[in-house]
């Protein structure tokens, strides 16, 4: 594969981005269902990746059907994030990022993530190291800066390209800013303009709208799906169509007994697995409830969109649709509980949802699209 190809291949894309946690093997499946065609594993710390360890092998596996999927790795140390590389290509890695971007304090005082960010020098050795050890394609996913008072995109950008990246994913936010103010794609626009090589937007993207007016304005190549993909796991479908999917309680959560079944799957119908899954729905709802089923053209472009307001004081003469859109982290918990128990009280119902897909969730939900 030469640079062209490598590069061709963030042209005119949507990535699931990666996310920690909720980037999950079964998520990512529902997404693909969901349409999704490009997706990233969580952030793996390369470190533990060349050492083998269990946990962080486990970040690097690929699931069979997704189409396109990239392994991300964090680091500082050249030879390590090389090494850490090939193994993620020998997983299985359509290819492979570099993550700049993230703002947890525990692995920025490492240096890791948005830390390096300080350093174009140390990123174009890193850079270097990875693009000399795999011939896949070789991303770098980063912020504006590490603080609002020197933004260094440019340079460690400038840095990335010289050194062999094939595409750069900006977040346009800093590390000290986190989510307190819009994301900056003036930013995105000019790093476009800037770089032989593509640029993919991030942050904000909440509506197939969002998705349109961003690519346009900015003319990346693509466009990356974080908070978003959370919330409305079908937001790729609604942008490859350009129309709102608007669904009700119920059609989202069989969403979510077919999440159950996918993570089932992966972890396990035991006790332990069982946990597991619990865990993970629990921490989903914390972004699915979320949502509020109404048109993108309906939502005020200049404030935040309903669809990220977390709303404890939802009201409903249905006790599972109340429990589905409040923010109280009780109901979350008691949600958890009732889907969980659906699996002994309906056993053969809840089977049923390892042969459905999130797809023909979405094509059978009569009235559940709207056009523009």
């Amino acid at each position: 594969m030469n640079a062209q190809q490598r590069q061709d291949l963030f042209r005119d894309t949507v990535v699931l981005a990666p996310l920690t946690k909720g980037g999950n093997l079964p998520f990512r499946r529902l997404t693909v269902e969901c349409g999704a065609r490009m997706t990233t594993g969580e952030m793996a710390v390369a470190r533990f990746v060349v050492k083998r360890r269990r946990g962080e092998m486990a970040l690097l596996r690929r699931a069979d059907d997704e189409p396109v999927f990239g392994a991300q790795l964090a680091g500082r140390i050249p030879d390590e994030m090389a090494e850490a590389a090939k193994i993620a290509v020998e997983k299985g890695a359509d290819f492979v990022d570099l993550n700049l971007g993230c703002p947890i304090d525990y692995f920025c005082r490492k240096g890791l993530g948005a830390a390096l960010m300080r350093k174009p020098g140390k990123v174009a050795q890193v850079v270097s190291a990875m693009r000399e050890a795999v011939d896949v394609p070789l991303t770098v996913k980063m912020r504006l800066g590490y603080d609002d008072q020197k933004p260094k995109f440019r340079e460690v950008a400038a840095a990335c390209v010289d050194s062999g990246a094939d595409a750069i994913t900006l977040h346009g936010r800093s590390r000290a800013q986190r989510y307190s103010r819009a994301a900056d794609w003036d930013a995105v626009a000019e790093l476009v303009q800037s770089l032989p090589i593509p640029v993919i937007g991030n942050g904000d993207i909440l509506t197939w709208r969002d998705a349109k007016k961003h690519r346009e304005h900015t003319g990346c190549a693509g466009v990356m799906l974080a908070r978003g993909a959370l919330i409305k796991p079908w937001l790729f479908r609604e942008i490859a169509e350009e129309r709102d999917i608007v669904l009700d309680f119920h059609q989202r959560a069989n969403l979510l007994r077919r999440y159950r079944a996918l993570a089932l799957a992966h972890f396990g119908d035991d006790e332990r697995g069982r946990l597991r899954v619990s865990e993970f729905l629990h921490w989903h709802l914390d972004f699915f409830n979320r949502y509020r089923p109404v048109r993108s053209e309906d939502v005020d472009p200049d404030a935040h969109p309903l669809i990220q307001t977390r709303d404890a004081r939802f009201e409903s003469n249905d006790e599972f649709e109340r429990l589905m859109y409040s923010g109280n982290p009780d109901d979350r918990q008691a949600l958890t509980t009732r889907l969980m128990a659906e699996l002994d009280q309906e056993p053969e119902a809840a089977a049923a949802w390892s042969s459905t897909t999130a797809s023909a969730i979405l094509d059978g939900s009569e009235g559940a699209s709207v056009s523009p």
